[in-house]
């Protein structure tokens, strides 16, 4: 099957400042994959080069099996963008937005119009201007989830909003996602993990991980080892173990490769004095922490050799 999303070598460079470096990408149809990391990561930089607002230093892509540099009128009748910053022209009514974007997509779906329009309680006659952040996202995405796009792109979506409004937008997403593949960037892990199919995490520019969300929070665990008397940790730590530290008798880190059921028998082995050793399930966004600790800890000591 042709993946949705597929980049090569996709590279982006600000003067001397690499925003993206290298990413192979790969989104397969019918995904619901989230895009996270720090901020400045690169992960608008990877959806404006998608959606064909920024162009490459090098590298490629294709969307909808198209290239980006190509997306643009009628390929965009089949993408729904939104973004963080949506800029809406506040002095139309949500109903004249309505009537005024329907006729660029063949697509548009009346009925399901109606349906958003009830469902997310939006008012025809108010000025966008009038309207609370929360209900503008909410007509940006229903503008477009009415024409049943094949790729929906969301930059940020769920940021400052309250949990109410964020139940209701994820709700009118799902009911689209068995005929949309999604992609989205965002920093409210907890709601991610609730409903993607797929996680890509982004570190200055790189992407470290790419995979599905049921295999990541599988192979990661929180680990713990209460040893009968205090044991160094190995000479040469495994690269699986993030962030070790040893407090007394008892060692704490974070395991990468733990899904296989073997991790406690390596354990045991590693540590044969040890009386207790447990592996704990983690969070998104424990994971999330772990990477970055990780990653920033990795980077302070690669500039400490460098000076």
């Amino acid at each position: 099957m042709t993946p949705v999303i597929q980049t090569r070598n996709l590279s982006r460079s600000y003067g001397r400042t690499d925003a993206l470096k290298g990413l192979d990408l790969t989104i397969p149809k019918h995904a619901i994959y989230a895009l996270v990391g720090p901020n400045g990561a690169g992960k608008t930089t990877i959806i404006k080069l998608l959606m064909n607002i920024l162009r490459p230093t090098a590298g490629s892509a294709q969307v909808l099996g198209h290239p980006a540099a190509n997306v643009a009128g009628e390929v965009f009748t089949h993408i729904g963008y939104v973004s963080e910053n949506q800029e809406l022209p506040e002095w139309m009514t949500v109903g004249y937005l309505l009537d005024y974007v329907r006729p660029f997509y063949p697509t548009w779906d009346v009925a399901l119009e109606q349906h958003l329009l009830r469902q997310f309680d939006l008012p025809l006659d108010r000025k966008l201007k009038h309207l609370s952040r929360g209900m503008k996202m909410k007509v940006a995405l229903a503008s477009v989830l009415a024409y049943r796009p094949a790729l929906i792109v969301l930059d940020e979506p769920f940021s400052g909003l309250d949990p109410l409004v964020r139940d209701e937008l994820i709700e009118g997403l799902l009911e689209r996602a068995p005929e949309s593949t999604i992609l989205l960037s965002s920093h409210d892990l907890a709601e991610i993990e609730s409903f993607a199919t797929h996680v890509g995490y982004l570190d200055r520019g790189r992407l470290l991980f790419s995979e599905e969300m049921a295999t990541l929070t599988d192979r990661f665990r929180e680990v713990e080892i209460t040893l009968n008397q205090p044991q160094p940790l190995p000479a040469a730590v495994p690269s699986t173990w993030l962030q070790p530290q040893t407090v007394g008798t008892v060692i704490r880190f974070t395991h990468t490769k733990a899904a296989d059921g073997a991790a406690a028998t390596e354990l045991a082995q590693i540590f044969p004095n040890a009386r207790d050793i447990t592996l704990t399930p983690m969070t998104l966004r424990s994971i999330f922490l772990a990477i970055a600790k990780s990653s920033s800890t990795n980077s302070s000591a690669q500039k400490g050799r460098e000076a």
